[in-house]
Parts: structure tokens; C-alpha cells; sequence
């Protein structure tokens, strides 16, 4: 099975929301990601730039150190941030910047 996130999240929460967990592991991190349809790379990228348009900087912390790890640049990722100002809204991109500073410094 694919390695979806750091495990803390999930494990935080696993006796919350077993249900939850499993589906994450086995269908969207075991299934979904593993499809051919679409590079690892190019799934990254996609969901970081969902997960900035919608605000969800807690889970994009952990899809921005795996799109890293997909092959992402920081570069890459800081056009994708510059991009989505425009059509996600500015505080969206500064707050989607904020946390990439974070998980960039990181790095």
C-alpha cells in the first residue's frame, strides 16, 4: 500500500474514526493514488492546489512534503501558490504561502 501522509494525523484520529482511516489507507492512498492515470507528481500538484484553494492548511502541510517527495520544486510549487491567487483568492494563496514557508524551512 502507498504511504499517504505522515501517520500522526491518521493516527491521532484512528480510534475516533476507524472507518475513516481505513478508507483513506486502502482506497484513496491504495487505490486512487496507485492508478496510472496520472503521475504521483501530477496528483500532488492537483491536490495541493485544491487543498490551498479550500483553506485546508492543516492537510496541506503533509501533501506539500509528499509533493516534494513526487517530484514537486519549491519553485513549482511556489507558481502554484502565485497562480491560484488570482482564482482562489488572495488570502487562500497567502495562507497556502504561509504554510509552505513553514514546510519548506523544513526541508
Amino acid at each position: 500500500m502507498a504511504q499517504s501522509q505522515p501517520s500522526s494525523a491518521r493516527d491521532q484520529v484512528r480510534d475516533i474514526v476507524p472507518g475513516l482511516i481505513d478508507l483513506s489507507e486502502r482506497v484513496l492512498f491504495g487505490e486512487v493514488w496507485e492508478r496510472p492515470g496520472l503521475s504521483k507528481r501530477d496528483r500532488s500538484l492537483i491536490t495541493c492546489a485544491t487543498l490551498i484553494a479550500l483553506g485546508r492548511e492543516r492537510q496541506l502541510v503533509g501533501h506539500l512534503q509528499r509533493a516534494l517527495d513526487n517530484g514537486l520544486t519549491k519553485n513549482e510549487l511556489s507558481e502554484v501558490i502565485t497562480h491560484l491567487a488570482f482564482y482562489a483568492g488572495w488570502p487562500a494563496a497567502m495562507t497556502g504561502a504561509l504554510v509552505a514557508k513553514d514546510v519548506f524551512d523544513k526541508k
